[in-house]
C-alpha cells in the first residue's frame, strides 16, 4: 500500500501539474536574452556571418543543406532582403521570449530563427550556440510562461475582470435586480474560474478563450506554413513537425472555445485530457533539459581528467596568455602569474563538473556547486571574453536553482522596479510589491494548468 500511494502521488504530480514554473521561466528569459544580445552584438557583422555574400556562400550552404538535411529558411531565397527579414524576425522572437509575449508562438519563431541562422553557417558557432540550438527545440514543449511573462500578467488582469463581473452580478441578484445580473452568473454546468492568458471570457462560462492577438498570430503563421508546404520548401519531416504544432494549438483553442461557449462535462473531460498530455510533455522535456545539463558537465569533466595539463593543474594558465582570449590582459596576466590560483581554479573546475551530477540528491551540496559553476561562467565571460557562451550555460544551470531563491529574487526585482518607477516623473504611485503568483490557467499561447498547481519542484519548497 505504501508503494502504491507513492506511485499514485508521483503520477498525480507528473500528469496534473507543470512542474518548475519559475525555473522554466528563468530558462526562457536566459536563452532568449543570450540569443538577442548575440544578434545585437553581431548586427554590424551579420552579412559576413550568415549573409548570402559571406565567406560561406549561398552555394556552399545549399550543398551542405542538401547533404545533412538541416532546417534553415535562409536557403529559401538568396536575396539580401530575405536575409534581413529573417534576421529581424529572429531578434523579435528572442525579445518576445524574454518578455513572455504570446510565448507559445514565440518559442516556435525562436526555434526557427536559431536553426535558420546557425545551420546557414555551421562554422560560426561555439559550445554556447550548441546549447541554444538544443534548448530552442526543447522550449517549444514547455509551459515556460506561467510566471514572469506578459502572458501571465494578461491572465491575471483577465481573471480580475471576470471576478469583478461575477461579484457585480451577484450583488445585483442579492439586491433583487434580476435579468441582467442573473444572466451574468455562471450556469449550472459552468465555472466561475477566471479567464486566462490572452483570453476573454464567454458569458457564463469563465473558461479561457484566446484573444484576438493570439488568433491573428497563429492565422498568419498558418498561412506561411501553407505557402511553404505548397512550395515544397521544407522536407517531409519538418513539414509534418510544424503542422503537428499548428494543429495541436488550433485544437487546444477549439476545445477551450467549445468549453467557454457550451460547457458540458464531456468537453471539460476532453480539456482535462489535453491538460494531462501537455503536462506530461512539459515535465518530460524538463527532465530532458536537466539530463542534458548533467551530461554537458560530466562529459566535460571526464574529458578534462584525461588531459595532461588538467592533471598537472596548469590548464587554465594557457588560455589566459592567448591574445584572442584576453579582453583584459592586465587582469588575465595577474591571475595567470599566481601559481596557487591557477592550480586551484584548474582542479576546482574539474572537481565541480565531475561531482555536480552526483549531488542532485543533496540539496545543500547541489546549491553550493551550482553557485560555483555560475561563478565559473562569470569568470569565463570576463577573463576569456566569451559572454554569450557563459549566458547560455548560466541559463541552462538555472533549471536547478531552488524555488525559494527565485521567488525571493522576483520579490526583490519587483520592489526595485516599484522604487524606480516611483522616482520617475509622473510615477508617483506607491504600489506595494507583490510576489509572483503561482502558475494558473494559460491559454493557447501556453496551455491551461490547474489553478492549484504547485510552485517549483516537489520537495524543493525550502530551496
Amino acid at each position: 500500500m505504501r508503494v502504491e500511494r507513492c506511485v499514485s502521488r508521483g503520477l498525480s504530480k507528473v500528469t496534473g501539474y507543470a512542474l518548475g514554473p519559475y525555473q522554466t521561466a528563468i530558462v526562457r528569459i536566459g536563452f532568449g536574452a543570450a540569443w538577442l544580445f548575440f544578434l545585437l552584438r553581431e548586427w554590424p557583422h551579420r552579412h559576413e556571418l550568415y549573409g548570402p555574400a559571406g565567406p560561406w556562400s549561398f552555394g556552399l550552404g545549399k550543398q551542405l543543406i542538401d547533404t545533412n538535411h538541416a532546417f534553415t529558411v535562409l536557403m529559401w531565397a538568396s536575396s539580401g532582403s530575405w536575409f534581413e527579414l529573417v534576421y529581424l524576425v529572429a531578434m523579435a522572437a528572442a525579445a518576445a521570449m524574454v518578455l513572455g509575449w504570446h510565448t507559445r508562438a514565440a518559442t516556435v519563431l525562436f526555434m526557427v530563427g536559431v536553426l535558420s541562422l546557425q545551420n546557414r553557417s555551421v562554422f560560426m558557432g561555439d559550445g554556447g550556440d550548441n546549447v541554444i540550438h538544443l534548448m530552442s527545440l526543447y522550449l517549444i514543449l514547455t509551459r515556460c510562461s506561467q510566471v514572469w511573462s506578459l502572458d501571465a500578467r494578461r491572465a491575471r488582469r483577465a481573471r480580475s475582470r471576470a471576478e469583478a463581473r461575477t461579484d457585480a452580478a451577484r450583488a445585483n441578484v442579492s439586491a433583487g435586480a434580476p435579468g441582467r445580473g442573473e444572466s451574468a452568473l455562471p450556469h449550472a454546468g459552468g465555472s466561475s474560474a477566471p479567464a486566462s492568458v490572452g483570453g476573454s471570457t464567454a458569458s457564463g462560462a469563465g473558461d479561457p478563450v484566446a484573444g484576438t492577438g493570439g488568433v491573428v498570430l497563429w492565422a498568419v503563421l498558418g498561412a506561411i506554413l501553407v505557402g511553404g508546404t505548397i512550395a515544397g520548401a521544407m522536407s517531409t519531416g519538418w513539414t509534418l513537425f510544424f503542422w503537428a504544432l499548428w494543429v495541436a494549438n488550433a485544437a487546444w483553442w477549439c476545445v477551450n472555445k467549445a468549453v467557454a461557449v457550451r460547457g458540458g462535462s464531456g468537453l471539460r473531460e476532453l480539456r482535462t485530457v489535453c491538460d494531462i498530455l501537455a503536462n506530461l510533455a512539459h515535465n518530460g522535456v524538463l527532465l530532458i533539459i536537466m539530463v542534458e545539463v548533467c551530461l554537458i558537465y560530466s562529459t566535460a569533466g571526464w574529458y578534462k581528467i584525461q588531459g595532461s595539463r588538467w592533471q598537472d593543474g596548469t590548464a587554465v594558465y594557457y588560455p589566459m596568455n592567448l591574445d584572442y582570449f584576453t579582453p583584459w590582459p592586465e587582469l588575465s596576466h595577474l591571475l595567470a602569474g599566481n601559481g596557487l590560483m591557477v592550480f586551484l581554479v584548474t582542479y576546482g573546475t574539474v572537481i565541480t563538473q565531475v561531482a555536480f551530477p552526483f549531488t542532485l540528491f543533496n540539496r545543500r551540496v547541489k546549491n553550493v556547486l551550482l553557485a560555483m559553476m555560475i561563478m565559473e561562467h562569470v569568470g569565463i565571460a570576463v577573463l576569456l571574453g566569451l559572454p554569450f557562451f557563459s549566458m547560455a550555460m548560466i541559463a541552462a544551470d538555472a533549471v536547478f536553482l531552488p524555488t525559494v531563491f527565485l521567488v525571493w529574487l522576483g520579490r526583490r526585482l519587483t520592489a526595485l522596479r516599484t522604487r524606480v518607477r516611483g522616482r520617475l516623473p509622473g510615477g508617483g504611485g506607491h504600489r506595494q510589491p507583490v510576489a509572483p503568483p503561482p502558475p494558473r490557467t494559460a491559454g493557447p499561447e501556453d496551455p491551461a494548468l490547474p489553478a492549484s498547481a504547485p510552485v517549483g519542484w516537489p520537495g524543493d519548497r525550502n530551496g
